[in-house]
């Protein structure tokens, strides 16, 4: 059987230009040792596409949740490096 032993909530905030077709999503982790992670995306509409919030929403908050994850990464293998002074290499 297997426990939740901690649980990560990811905060994602959204701005809109919707004159430039614009969305900006901004995201935040808070880990258990106290670090806050955040992170950045963006998405732009084509002129052409029609308006549809949401997907520029699902795209930006992708690209940010994408750096976190490349941010987490980095974090871990400085950690492993720092308890086995042994360079990490880390895939995604």
């Amino acid at each position: 059987m297997m426990k939740t032993i901690v649980g990560w909530h990811v905060d994602i905030e959204f701005t809109e230009d919707e004159v430039a077709g614009k969305t900006r999503a901004a995201c935040m982790v808070r880990l258990p040792d106290g670090t806050e992670m955040r992170a950045h995306g963006h998405a732009k509409r084509h002129p052409d596409d029609m308006e549809q919030q949401r997907v520029g929403e699902e795209i930006a908050a992708a690209r940010c949740l994408n750096e976190l994850s490349r941010n987490l990464m980095k974090k871990a293998g400085g950690e492993i490096e720092e308890a086995t002074h042994i360079p990490a290499h880390l895939a995604m």
